[in-house]
């Protein structure tokens, strides 16, 4: 094997499980697996570890953007490099079309067991190859489906790997789907031995990315960890935030720089595009929808029992959120070895930062608790506000979204070092649970802190109960 993993059993025993159903055989025993996940968040990494566990036969190829017949070359290539017990033959056939390089590839199969063909980056293929798809489609229902092999296609654009599969396209209905997530919290907490409020705070900046959490020493508090990899220029934390901007908007340098203004700490409509040179509203809400597919960029709305269009956008991805507040734009510094310059400006505005920032973690989580943990809801979890901010509530809990039609509780939010939840903060959290449309006075309150709780009457939740939430040790 390959190495230890943290939090990846349920892909692995999703992944061997596809391996069985090939095993098993039938008259037409193929499979075809379409995996996805963020750039950076380990999917090679955990097919690669699958292959080696399996001990069978397997090619791996992994396009790069090259010409189409490049890119060809390069899979016969692969294959015939390969341990497939047909490989050599491969070798001397020299296919010279997709269509015969994977019908081809069926001769260099085992009739007798199970193998594995991966091909990474597959949206770089689809993307350059119109035909592609549909030479896939009918190379693997006349060919590769009656062969026991399992076809893993791997991919990054997550909008172009959900598309393959999509109802009208030609893969429609013919491989099973599986997302591949960063690490969260709780494995977080687990891989770096940090107790929880720190293995939240380490989640912020990592994002659950197994290359960035790899470079943490365990148990290293968090600026202690800054100081050290910003002193490394090409440390994980610094480049891989400029290397996934750089494949995922190639060619949309308005995109990108929406997306910085929107890294930056802007979140509505208007500010945004002012900030990011004056946009127009058709310009920007084209770079929006651009974010909005590749799911960098999220967008949350008030919940409450009244329509809103008070739409708040931030960038979904906790560590790219980092990186484009912190290490982006102050490269150049690490560069020249003033990486104590960012670490300062870190620690200047990393409360205020992380109170902002932890709030979508922290919705997320308590959706994951159960109802006895929070109040008794059940319900979806989100927040509410206006336009001037006045009430501005951290956690509405309801039955629906993103209209609800019953409010179940409202809550607040403390994430400070040192400075539980007060009378004070309660009486705040009473006044705004009065203006919150559809809330009534007696509606339960929910308080997460951070640092604890020193009023009565509340559902009081730490970092601990939130770290359960996730699977976290009690």
């Amino acid at each position: 094997m390959l190495g230890s993993f943290v939090g990846r059993d349920d892909q692995l025993a999703l992944l061997d499980r596809e391996l069985e159903l090939v095993r098993a055989g039938g008259q037409r025993p193929g499979r075809a697996l379409l995996v996805r996940g963020r750039r950076r968040v380990g999917k090679s990494r955990l097919v690669e570890e699958f292959i080696a566990r399996s001990g069978v036969p397997a090619v791996y190829f992994t396009a790069s953007m090259q010409a189409p017949e490049e890119e060809l070359r390069l899979f016969a290539a692969e294959v015939a490099a390969s341990d497939l017990p047909g490989a050599a033959i491969y070798a001397e056939l020299g296919p010279t079309t997709w269509d015969a390089a994977l019908t081809v590839l069926a001769t260099a199969l085992p009739d007798d067991g199970p193998s594995i063909v991966v091909i990474d980056e597959l949206p770089y293929l689809t993307g350059t190859d119109g035909a592609l798809e549909g030479t896939l489609q009918k190379v693997f229902d006349r060919v590769l489906s009656r062969r026991p092999v399992l076809l893993i296609g791997v991919g990054s654009d997550l909008a172009m790997m959900e598309a393959l599969n999509a109802y009208g396209r030609p893969f429609h209905q013919r491989a099973v789907e599986m997302v591949v997530p960063p690490l969260n919290p709780a494995e977080v907490a687990a891989m770096l031995d940090l107790p929880p409020a720190d293995a939240f705070d380490a989640y912020l900046v990592t994002g659950g990315l197994p290359l960035v959490c790899q470079e943490w020493t365990p148990g290293a508090p968090l600026m202690q960890h800054l100081a050290q990899v910003l002193a490394v220029p090409t440390s994980a934390l610094l480049v891989s935030g400029e290397r996934a901007l750089a494949a995922e908007f190639p060619g949309e340098t308005q995109a990108r720089r929406v997306l910085r203004t929107i890294g930056a700490g802007e979140r509505t409509f208007t500010t945004i595009g002012q900030r990011a040179g004056g946009l127009q509203q058709a310009s920007l809400n084209r770079s929006l929808s651009v974010l909005r597919e590749k799911r960098v960029v999220a967008v949350d709305t008030p919940l409450s029992t009244r329509p809103s269009r008070e739409s708040r956008y931030r960038v979904a991805d906790p560590y790219l959120r980092f990186w484009l507040t912190f290490l982006g734009p102050h490269l150049a510094e690490v560069e020249r070895g003033r990486g104590d310059r960012v670490l300062a400006r870190i620690e200047a505005s990393w409360s205020a930062w992380r109170g902002r920032a932890v709030e979508p973690v922290v919705r997320e989580s308590l959706v994951r608790l159960p109802a006895e943990a929070r109040a008794g809801t059940r319900g979806v979890v989100g927040g509410y506000w206006t336009r001037s901010n006045d009430p501005e509530i951290d956690l509405v809990v309801a039955d629906r979204e993103p209209v609800a039609g019953r409010i179940e509780a409202v809550g607040s939010i403390k994430w400070l070092d040192d400075a539980p939840f007060d009378q004070r903060d309660l009486a705040v959290l009473v006044t705004h649970r009065g203006q919150l449309p559809g809330a009534v006075a007696d509606l339960p309150l929910v308080v997460v802190s951070r640092s604890g709780v020193a009023v009565d009457g509340v559902t009081a939740i730490g970092p601990a109960d939130l770290l359960q939430a996730w699977g976290g040790r009690p």
